[in-house]
């Protein structure tokens, strides 16, 4: 059958065996009634999700739960995976032609889409930035999770891009006391841009209101325990696929009646859910991404043709780089 007028040769990324990736071209037809073509101008990588896929590390009984919106293939592999797209829109009988949007969509060139499904930047928010859009929703509905108070004592474990958006976002609580806790003591820098504390977790302070951990270690959710105090939430917010993690839920754990409870942005937090779709949800995390200092998080992007070469030392746990985004030329 010959294709439209309107159709159109794109790459995309495929992760393809365990530390593989590679570019396939596919043949994008027409967009559908409700569709729009956009054209891609950035994305960004996941490192904590896309380093399980990477490596082959998601659980069979995960398979379905962690399936992304647009996302090809089968776990293990081979999957055409990511969820953090901007672009502008090109084609498709709809009012958001010329648009920037955002969209949960994996690597690729171009792609069609329901117009639905797609977020309309503001233009407060640049596209550059506005990859952090998936990233700052998880932290939305982690703070929702959490629920933390004006003049509340906080620590976030874990400075990496998620973590570092709830600190942002805790940061703006009146009164609040806010500390980012990490290993690295180069991230004291990123704590200061943000506007919060910088500790090292041997000189944290303990007895906090709300203790968030977003490390991805096991010895990161031990110095959350730690830090929380009489009666306080822990919110575990790193997910570690099929890595066996142990807590220490023995000592003072059950004395000073600690809550640990779990977050994860596939569902809508439970204080909210009856009131906020997902599009809401996703549509009020772009809009928080109006401040300049949050480009602190944004490393040098990487073009979208080197990143077969490039994953394999984007994605390795010993790399201090925050998020990773891409440049479609």
């Amino acid at each position: 059958m010959a294709a439209s007028a309107s159709a159109d040769t794109v790459s995309s990324l495929w992760y393809c065996g365990q530390g593989k990736a590679e570019i396939r071209q596919e043949l994008l037809g027409a967009p559908r009634a409700g569709e729009v073509r956009v054209r891609t101008l950035y994305s960004a990588i996941s490192r904590g999700t896309e380093a399980l896929v990477f490596g082959g590390r998601i659980p069979e009984s995960e398979f379905g739960r962690m399936r992304a919106p647009f996302m090809a293939g089968d776990f293990p592999f081979p999957v055409k995976y990511g969820y953090a797209a901007i672009g502008r829109v090109e084609d498709g009988s709809s009012p958001l032609r010329g648009k920037s949007v955002f969209a949960l969509h994996p690597h690729q060139t171009a792609f069609n889409i329901p117009a639905a499904s797609l977020v309309v930047l503001p233009d407060s928010v640049p596209p550059h930035r506005a990859v952090l859009a998936a990233n700052m929703e998880t932290a939305l509905n982690g703070v929702w999770d959490a629920a933390p108070g004006p003049a509340d004592r906080i620590a976030i474990v874990g400075a990496g891009v998620v973590g570092s958006l709830v600190a942002y976002l805790c940061g703006r609580l009146p009164g609040a006391e806010v500390t980012l806790v990490d290993i690295n003591p180069a991230r004291a820098e990123l704590a200061s841009a943000l506007g919060v504390k910088f500790t090292e977790p041997a000189q944290a302070q303990r007895d906090c209101d709300l203790v968030v951990h977003a490390s991805g270690s096991p010895d990161g959710l031990g110095t959350a325990l730690d830090l929380a105090g009489d009666e306080a939430t822990v919110l575990e917010m790193s997910w570690y696929g099929d890595q066996p993690v142990s807590a220490i839920l023995g000592g003072p754990f059950h004395s000073r009646r600690l809550r640990l409870v779990s977050s994860q942005v596939g569902s809508i937090a439970t204080s909210h859910r009856p009131r906020w779709s997902h599009n809401r949800r996703l549509s009020a995390a772009v809009g928080l991404l109006t401040d300049p200092r949050l480009d602190v998080l944004l490393a040098p992007p990487v073009p979208f043709g080197d990143l077969p070469k490039r994953l394999p030392e984007i994605l390795d746990p010993r790399n201090a780089t925050l998020c990773q985004p891409i440049v479609y030329s």
